[in-house]
């Protein structure tokens, strides 16, 4: 059966398996050996693909990723740890205060996306708290979309931007994705957290990385957890030059 990872937990995969629905629990095949299986990915199946209660199916191959996206922990990090497979939209959640954006983290996330070809977008929260103008300002001169959310507004927008993409949300701790995930996905159930008053940092509150499909099976959204740190060790600067036409031309030079 051909099905897609949607979880990760503990060395088992959970799987929903492609035009059926079902979703089965899965280990990896010991033909695989060290290779990762992480969400997104797209698998064969093999052995008991019922779904039942107990059963347990195996992951017998990984199909070639169209996208990878990767992070390590700092710059300094020689290990990259995939984190999506097959996502086509990244978006960077920040909230606009409490806790207070942070530019450093969005312009490491963007490099990412650029490096690992995929659509950025600019999701802006909590703007009931403060006003989203410097921030549009500074990032609307890259071509990146922006979208602008509160609390218990109407996500029409943001929802026009997911529609027909796999997207996954990257932020760090306290930003609101999980809000955002449970708004557009009733039922979700993502646990959400509450900021420190002291250190203006949020809680860890969704400790894996889940694919949950949109109402109407318009699209899927990855939710991640909170990061406090994005690093670019992995990053190849060829990469992000050639998202950049114009400094693609400067550099040949330096």
């Amino acid at each position: 059966a051909e099905a897609t990872v949607i979880t990760v937990d503990r060395g088992r995969y959970r799987c929903l398996i492609n035009n059926v629905g079902a979703v089965v629990t899965a280990m990896k095949a010991r033909s695989l050996g060290r290779t990762a299986v992480i969400v997104g990915d797209r698998v064969r199946l093999a052995g008991d693909s019922s779904g039942d209660e107990g059963t347990l199916a195996r992951i017998v191959e990984v199909n070639e990723r169209e996208t990878v996206l990767r992070r390590t922990a700092d710059d300094d990090d020689p290990f990259e740890r995939p984190i999506v497979a097959n996502a086509d939209q990244l978006v960077i959640v920040t909230a606009l205060a409490d806790p207070p954006p942070r530019t450093g983290m969005i312009d490491r996330i963007l490099i990412a996306a650029f490096d690992a070809g995929i659509e950025p977008l600019l999701c802006l929260t909590k703007s009931d708290l403060d006003d989203p103008s410097e921030l549009i300002a500074m990032y609307e001169p890259l071509d990146v979309p922006i979208v602008v959310t509160r609390i218990g507004a109407e996500l029409a927008e943001l929802r026009s931007y997911l529609d027909d993409h796999v997207s996954v949300l990257i932020g760090h701790s306290g930003v609101g994705k999980s809000t955002l995930v449970n708004a557009l996905i009733p039922g979700a159930g993502r646990s959400t957290g509450i900021v420190n008053d002291v250190t203006g940092r949020g809680r860890h509150t969704s400790t894996s990385v889940i694919a949950l499909e949109l109402p109407g099976g318009s699209g899927w959204v990855i939710d991640t957890p909170g990061i406090r740190s994005f690093g670019l060790s992995h990053v190849d600067p060829k990469n992000v030059l050639a998202a950049f036409s114009d400094l693609a031309e400067l550099s040949d030079d330096c």
